[in-house]
């Protein structure tokens, strides 16, 4: 199973890629947290994507175009992952699948888990994270309107998008994406 789960900061993306992680025995690859592990470990990454995400902003596509391939091509990846938080764009989805094409796969199915802006911010208002700031915090939302969500008509045009309702328990939201998947 290959799978992407999109959502605003504070949908659930997380929770629910660690769920579903467990239920298929396959790695989570959370972009969000590898970043923040780069910026605490202050690597050469963590330096260059430190002031983009307190900024709300998104990391450069070549940043995270380049790591996406490097992750997807480790021996845990062989057998299908979970992407929480990439692709933001329609072109990087489109570079995903290019590069998926090249290793004779594709991605699955697109997860985006819906919920009102005001769902949004209230959520991530109890999190702690760098990008959490109520300006990088607006910033992202105004990012996810502007770059995200037109991406879903990509994966809506070719089939493989679910729109699940984020705004219920989190065991609900999984029941709900695994009867989706089918």
């Amino acid at each position: 199973m290959r799978l992407i789960v999109l959502g605003g900061p504070g949908s659930g993306k997380g929770t629910q890629s660690q769920k579903l992680s467990k239920h298929f025995g396959i790695p989570w690859i959370s972009t969000g947290d590898v970043l923040r592990a780069e910026i605490a470990a202050d690597s050469k990454l963590g330096q260059e994507v430190s002031e983009t995400l307190a900024k709300g902003e998104l990391v450069p596509d070549t940043l995270m175009i380049n790591f996406i391939k490097q992750r997807l091509q480790k021996s845990d990846a062989s057998h299908g992952w979970i992407l929480d938080g990439y692709p933001r764009t329609a072109f990087q989805a489109e570079e995903l699948d290019f590069f998926l094409d090249s290793l004779h796969t594709r991605v699955d199915y697109a997860v985006w888990l819906e919920l009102p802006t005001h769902t949004l911010i209230e959520r991530s208002e109890y999190r702690a994270a760098i990008d959490d700031n109520p300006d990088a915090l607006r910033r992202r939302i105004e990012m996810l309107a502007e770059r995200t969500v037109p991406m879903l008509e990509y994966y809506d045009y070719r089939q493989r998008l679910l729109r699940i309702d984020g705004n219920q328990l989190p065991d609900d939201v999984k029941r709900d994406i695994l009867a989706g998947i089918g």
